[in-house]
């Protein structure tokens, strides 16, 4: 039975198997090592600028209209949006008689790398690499509001005596350590709560199993130290009010009911109010300033008249986007901004897309409706998405799309639906051989290594601890040594839990020492990457009561479309790397290269090797069976590396 958050993971799994296909595009040349070159554009001729190409695939043009288009069906409600918010703020600027000057915004950007102790260039590089702004947008769309609001409100006030002690004491006083359950439901916490009072020690398990708050639930139950007046007082008082080891009663927070653990108490730190005071002064006054900017620019856009003609098929004015309180916004405005911001990633897409279009040539392959539309039903199944029947509700599946993920119909088809159908055309079948069957049964249903892990960064302080640990080698003890020593933050925060240890799980050097280990034992000095080990082995579970026949078929699916996802993305790596691409927009370019050209249709669809799949494979999709005490492990396809 799949529950909500089954598919929410499977959705994402869904969206990411997708994107590889697109990503591949963003990424390649980091790890194909194919030949580039610059690319330059054409010379300029009597073309009218929105026939030339901006870049060419085997040949084949995308023109500056074609970008340009599909920039705008993409991104040109959100970029039209920023501009208008722009205009609203500028013309009550110059009603005020405030300029911010460029001088102004380089100052600031230089006053905020400072509070952050980073040079100003650093600042930018770190804003673009994070959030994926440019230095001039961030300029721009963030900077240059804020300080035109911050003009626009005056003065927000001085913090007052109260509101510097609860910042002292949300810095600087008492925390309490603990772990939390999330339920959805006052029942559903209630029974969870009676659960943990009658086994405390398994809180960490319960929560790891039935919290609906991710975060957490992957760490075990850990939340960040609980600090007064961080949050909702209920929940703040509730957590001061328990001793070590006590469990509070159900809290509501928002819309989550939540049942507290306290794991211990920190005390206050020994930094006096006086030495604190003007920090703490300065932020209240940043964030007082920040809201008033805030509820001035909400009361501007009540104010303002606003007319979206870009989305208004009846309105016929050439040229307007928008008019801002009778001022015009021009598209070409709005075709310039979203070319500029959203060029480099759409000229991708539609270079990917011609890359696709022209293999299905190559083959005489044709996709129709009815590919597309089965497709989609094979979504909406594997999302859960049924009818009482058994059948597809595809309505219901792109309504969850559509509404809840925000993606646009047509780009859900074209982006999503269109490249996987192509591709698995061009791909064909993929092998599941009984050594795949195998390893995922065992993977999932099969027993688990319970372990405490320290996680160390060099060999000799690894040998050091070891020393440590052999002498008094029990789970208490490596608890302490983790949390004194390890330079994991999560190990060191849990004493050293880690979710129990699969086979055949993608980690077979970590697997092979732990399931060597007895309960009780202590591991050798354990290299994996640029890590050392200590393991502690404290058990392992039972395995799963099932039989391999049940849940053939499962597997099987599972492990097919892991594979059939790998050989789409090697495919088109395989037409990446033998393509001639000339991309204007970011001046590069690239010759055929000849390993790709003499892979052809056989380097493509290559049985994948036992060391590519191996630990893989062997990982079904995660809420394929419900089990008591085993969570089946995420079945996740392997992505390039993200920015």
């Amino acid at each position: 039975m799949t529950n909500r958050s089954g598919i929410g993971r499977r959705y994402v799994r869904e969206m990411v198997a997708a994107a590889i296909i697109i990503a591949f595009a963003a990424v390649w040349r980091s790890w194909t090592g194919g030949p580039a070159a610059d690319a330059r554009p054409p010379a300029p001729d009597a073309t009218p600028p929105g026939s030339r190409p901006v870049a060419l695939v085997n040949g084949a043009e995308i023109t500056a209209d074609q970008l340009a288009a599909e920039c705008l069906a993409r991104h040109g409600e959100s970029v039209l949006e920023t501009l208008v918010n722009r205009a609203i703020i500028e013309q009550a600027c110059r009603r005020a008689g405030i300029t911010v000057t460029p001088a102004d915004v380089s100052a600031e950007i230089e006053s905020m790398a400072k509070r952050f102790n980073v040079p100003h260039d650093k600042w930018l590089t770190l804003i673009e690499q994070e959030r994926g702004i440019s230095p001039d947008r961030y300029a721009d769309d963030i900077v240059w509001p804020m300080l035109a609001l911050r003009g626009l409100a005056r003065d927000s006030g001085e913090p007052t005596e109260d509101e510097i002690c609860r910042a002292y004491e949300n810095r600087f006083g008492p925390a309490v350590k603990a772990r939390i359950i999330a339920a959805r439901s006052r029942p559903e916490a209630e029974s969870l709560r009676t659960k943990a009072v009658a086994a405390p020690a398994d809180f960490g398990g319960l929560a790891r199993q039935y919290s609906v708050d991710v975060g957490s639930a992957s760490a075990n139950g850990w939340v960040q130290p609980i600090r007064l007046h961080s949050g909702d007082p209920a929940f703040d008082a509730a957590a001061f009010r328990l001793e070590p080891g006590e469990i509070s009663p159900v809290v509501q927070v928002a819309d989550q009911f939540i049942v507290i653990k306290c794991e211990g108490r920190l005390p206050a730190a020994d930094v006096p109010l006086e030495k604190a005071r003007p920090q703490l002064a300065a932020e209240l006054r940043e964030g007082k300033s920040r809201q008033a900017a805030t509820d001035v620019f909400r009361r501007l856009q009540e104010a303002s008249r606003i007319e979206n003609v870009l989305n208004d098929r009846t309105r016929v004015m050439p040229d307007v986007a928008a008019l801002v309180n009778g001022e015009p916004i021009s598209l070409a405005k709005v075709r310039d901004t979203v070319v500029t911001r959203h060029g480099r990633e759409v000229i991708e897409i539609l270079i990917t897309r011609t890359l696709i279009g022209q293999a299905l040539a190559r083959q005489q392959q044709a996709i129709v409706q009815a590919d597309l539309d089965a497709e989609v039903a094979r979504a909406a199944l594997a999302m859960g998405f049924k009818r009482g029947d058994g059948t597809p509700d595809v309505e219901a599946w792109l309504a969850r799309v559509g509404h809840e993920e925000r993606i646009p119909l047509r780009h859900y088809m074209e982006d999503v639906v269109w490249p996987s159908v192509a591709l698995k055309k061009l791909v064909g079948g993929v092998p599941v051989l009984k050594e795949d069957l195998d390893k995922a049964f065992a993977a999932t249903f099969g027993p688990r290594a319970k372990c405490r892990i320290i996680v160390l960064d060099n060999q000799r302080r690894a040998q050091e601890v070891w020393q440590l640990a052999r002498t008094n080698p029990t789970a208490e003890a490596i608890g302490a040594l983790a949390e004194t020593y390890s330079v994991d933050p999560t190990s060191r925060a849990l004493r050293g839990e880690v979710p129990p240890i699969q086979r055949f799980g993608g980690q077979p050097t970590l697997e092979r020492e732990v399931f060597a280990l007895s309960p009780g034992e202590l591991s050798g000095v354990v290299q994996i990457a640029d890590r050392f080990m200590v393991i502690f082995c404290e058990g392992f579970t039972e395995p799963t009561n099932v039989s391999f026949d049940e849940v053939r078929d499962e597997l099987y699916d599972d492990i097919f479309e892991k594979k059939q996802r790998v050989e789409l993305a090697r495919h088109f790596s395989h037409l990446r790397e033998s393509a001639a691409i000339d991309n204007f927009v970011t001046g590069t370019g690239q010759a055929p290269n000849a390993r790709g050209l003499a892979g052809g249709k056989a380097a493509a669809s290559t049985t994948l090797s036992k060391a590519s799949h191996e630990g893989q494979d062997a990982q079904p999709r995660a809420g394929s069976r419900r089990t008591t005490g085993v969570i089946p492990a995420t079945h996740t396809a392997p992505a390039p590396a993200s920015r």
